[in-house]
């Protein structure tokens, strides 16, 4: 009879990498196998026209994933924010389809173990790094990031983050031994003495609720942590952007099948507008883990209802600067002008509340009052932005129309220092771009305006009596509504340390007197924490062992250990007897 042939060790293959990774998350320090740039020196000289191909090659087609459940097909969503339809389908599942069918592959994934899910894991990850220009493409077409960010944050990025979860989830699985014996001494007789094993056990079903500006970014993380801890993952892309999750899950189901997995352990769960999929997954008895990235909205439904899951979300929230003095006031603006224009302000990330003291800031330039701040920001972002085709590669395009609505909204206030405008892109010229709008408001007088959430180019810089009422606004505003993040400028180390107090009573992270190439919305794979269970804004954080140990549990079986076999019995020497007459 012919041999089966020999599954691959992904395991033994990527041991290494994966022991650099656990060490990563406990040092803390800049480490990535995975480079950011998109250079063919990096990738090679194929790579970015064969990633370029692969994208093109799936527009007016219907998308396959070979074995999938379900059938029929959901209809194209996606319309690119530079202008065209996508024009791709996408296999169509029901939620009792879905369920079913990765409750039924779970029985192998969870018997392999921690060491195998793990190579399995980064095996996917692998060959996602390899497709980082096709999945660049199409970031950069449903998202409207600027090709170079599109690359970064929805491949190498997008592939450290989803690394670093499976780091952690297996380190934790890797906690306790796999077996132990269990002695304990008794006063009369033998010791007790029972042999235990420890299985590490998903917790079941998971379901990840993509978000449309970051699907991978934002995605990888929860679908590793649940794929390494032995969960089956069922992939809810946003409707406009499935294309990005649907190349993820095609690449982790052809490296489930080669390892002799079944390849339903990840589905993908595209819906047609009407259907309200993630609603009716979350509320699915047999979903036990959901992970969701979105509106604040549909995220406090999701903590209310999905009530028989672990639920993670990244909401949104009031990210907040507080200006207090500085040392580098052209460094200070620039880097500001760039963290609110990076993607159009279109990030969890970006600063939308600037509080300043009315009566000024003081800086290496002289007191700069609030107003006169306000207008020295407009005139950073004019530098900034000048240039159309520069402009356009670091703000993209605008998502959805939600947020142009926003705009409106926000010039409809009457309080404008720097209007929104449109760009035009060099290469598409459907394409919605549009600066930062900056208004100008006072803590007390517009204070419904600014204590909520307008998500996009929209930030306000806020008159306060001073950098101790900016303080206050930010503990209390933070506490309420969240903030994913938050910084502060002052050359006074007691200013920076109430700063530091301020974040610690608000739970969310700070960063302080950025004037350089670090901004205050990005952030660092194996060192920077990002989101905080402590404030509104999310319940989990990406990553940390509290976002993998609620996906499985180590459950053990025991039973008394064999006697020992008696030792045999030497049989007595021969008695030697001398004959005395």
């Amino acid at each position: 009879m012919p041999h089966a042939p020999e599954r691959p060790d992904f395991f033994a293959r990527h041991r290494a990498l994966l022991e650099q990774a656990v060490a990563a998350t406990a040092s803390r320090g800049h480490w990535t196998p995975y480079p950011e740039s998109p250079s063919t020196t990096v990738y090679g000289d194929e790579a970015p026209r064969a990633g370029e191909a692969a994208f093109r090659s799936q527009l007016g087609t219907q998308f396959t994933l070979g074995g999938h459940p379900g059938s029929g097909s959901v209809p194209a969503t996606e319309t690119s924010p530079y202008g065209f339809p996508l024009g791709v389908g996408y296999p169509r599942v029901t939620p009792d389809e879905a369920v079913a069918a990765a409750k039924a592959a779970t029985g192998r994934w969870r018997d392999a173990g921690p060491d195998a899910r793990a190579g399995v894991a980064v095996e996917i990850l692998a060959r996602l790094n390899a497709a980082s220009f096709e999945l660049a493409h199409a970031v950069q077409h449903t998202t409207g990031q600027a090709f170079v960010m599109a690359f970064q944050a929805g491949g190498p990025h997008a592939q450290e983050r989803g690394l670093e979860a499976v780091a952690y989830a297996w380190a934790e699985q890797k906690r306790h031994p796999g077996t132990a014996r269990w002695s304990k001494p008794q006063r009369r007789g033998g010791a007790l003495v029972m042999e235990k094993t420890f299985t590490p056990v998903g917790r079941g079903v998971a379901l990840l609720i993509a978000c449309n500006t970051f699907p991978t970014w934002n995605g990888y993380p929860g679908l590793f942590a649940s794929l390494v801890t032995g969960n089956p993952v069922i992939v809810k892309p946003h409707p406009g952007a499935v294309l990005p999750l649907a190349i993820t899950v095609r690449i982790a189901r052809e490296v489930l099948a080669e390892a002799g997995f079944d390849p339903n352990l990840v589905i993908l769960a595209a819906e047609r507008p009407e259907d309200r999929t993630a609603a009716r997954l979350a509320l699915h008895p047999e979903v036990r883990i959901v992970d969701f990235t979105g509106s604040t909205e549909f995220g406090d439904w999701l903590e209310a209802h999905a009530r028989q899951a672990v639920v993670h979300t990244e909401k949104a929230g009031l990210n907040t600067v507080v200006l207090d003095s500085t040392a580098d006031y052209q460094g200070l603006l620039g880097n500001l002008a760039f963290s609110l224009s990076l993607y159009s302000g279109q990030m969890c990330t970006t600063p939308q509340n600037l509080l300043i003291p009315r009566e000024g800031m003081a800086t290496d330039q002289g007191i700069k009052t609030a107003d006169g701040f306000a207008a020295d920001l407009a005139a950073a972002l004019d530098r900034l932005l000048g240039d159309p085709a520069r402009a356009a590669g670091t703000l993209g395009a605008i998502v959805s129309d939600s947020v142009g609505e926003r705009l409106e909204q926000a010039a409809s206030l009457g309080r404008t220092v720097r209007p929104s405008a449109p760009v035009a892109h060099p290469d598409h010229p459907e394409a919605d771009i549009r600066t930062p709008l900056v208004a100008r408001l006072d803590a007390e007088a517009d204070r419904e305006t600014y204590t909520r959430e307008w998500f996009g180019p929209v930030s306000f810089v806020i008159g306060t009596d001073s950098t101790e009422h900016s303080l206050r606004i930010f503990r209390e505003t933070v506490r309420e509504r969240g903030a994913l993040t938050a910084a502060v400028h002052s050359t006074s180390e007691k200013v920076l340390a109430a700063a530091e107090e301020a974040a610690l009573d608000a739970g969310v992270h700070l960063s302080e007197n950025l004037t350089g190439g670090v901004f205050v919305n990005q952030s660092a794979a194996f060192s920077d924490f990002h989101g905080s269970a402590a404030n509104p804004a999310a319940s989990a954080t990406l990553s940390d062992p509290a976002f993998v140990t609620g996906r499985f549990a180590t459950l053990q079986s025991r039973r008394p250990a064999p006697a020992p076999a008696p030792a045999p019995v030497e049989p007595a020497p021969a008695k030697e007897y001398s004959h005395v007459r």
